[in-house]
């Protein structure tokens, strides 16, 4: 029997609220203040560091999110400590799950598969499918890939794993960067673009659809 159609999705920042930036401030405020750094000059700053970890060889995530924090505090000559980093995991999870989430995926799996494309490593992406509590069909992390998105390697181990061809995927994000810029030349069914913060998109990455939150998203796919 042929497989359903399948819904793969990011997960941080589109089924988990998964903000790096809020959970560091912090941990780093009274730092930035004894020195005078304004804090989105360093977030910002900091922001960029993890993208430019994501898009280099492979490390893992969360050696990403260690060597940005600390190379961001010495660019901005602040002390690094250790537990800096052990403080920002040990947020990172517990981070929440979107309210309109679990309901949204619970009525797609009435007519589709889902599955989980993330840059997450194998031991911190269990805490985030817990929190969301609605069992996904396929998970691939940018673990078992070798690499993260924007990296087509990271959509091609999607399409390894998962028994649908392209024509049969819809994929639904927020990260206009990681997700929807990358996809558009791939040959899947359907790009949705998940924009929970009102941010600008682009006609030179067409088609896509765009809806607010994941609640929208079953009536988008005709359910």
């Amino acid at each position: 029997m042929a497989p359903r159609p399948v819904v793969s999705f990011d997960c941080y920042r589109t089924l988990i609220d998964f903000d790096l930036n809020r959970a560091t401030l912090p941990i780093v405020r009274d730092r930035l203040d004894e020195v005078g750094v304004d804090h989105e000059v360093f977030l910002d700053n900091l922001r960029v560091m993890r993208f430019q970890g994501v898009v280099q060889p492979y490390r893992r995530y969360r050696e990403i999110v260690r060597d940005s924090l600390e190379n961001c505090m010495l660019l901005h000559g602040i002390e690094y400590r250790e537990e800096d980093y052990d403080r920002l995991i040990a947020a990172a999870e517990r981070f929440p799950v979107f309210p309109d989430v679990p309901d949204a995926l619970r009525k797609l799996k009435e007519r589709y598969d889902i599955a989980i494309l993330t840059n997450s490593d194998d031991d911190l992406i269990p805490y985030h499918l817990e929190t969301i509590g609605v069992p996904f069909d396929h998970v691939v992390t940018a673990q078992q890939a070798g690499a993260y998105k924007p990296r087509r390697q990271a959509f091609e181990k999607l399409f390894e794993v998962l028994p649908q061809s392209r024509d049969q995927i819809t994929h639904a994000a927020q990260g206009w960067d990681y997700d929807i810029m990358p996809t558009k030349d791939l040959g899947i069914a359907r790009r949705v673009w998940v924009n929970r913060y009102d941010l600008k998109g682009s006609d030179a990455y067409q088609p896509y659809d765009e809806i607010r939150d994941l609640s929208e998203l079953p009536a988008l796919l005709g359910m």
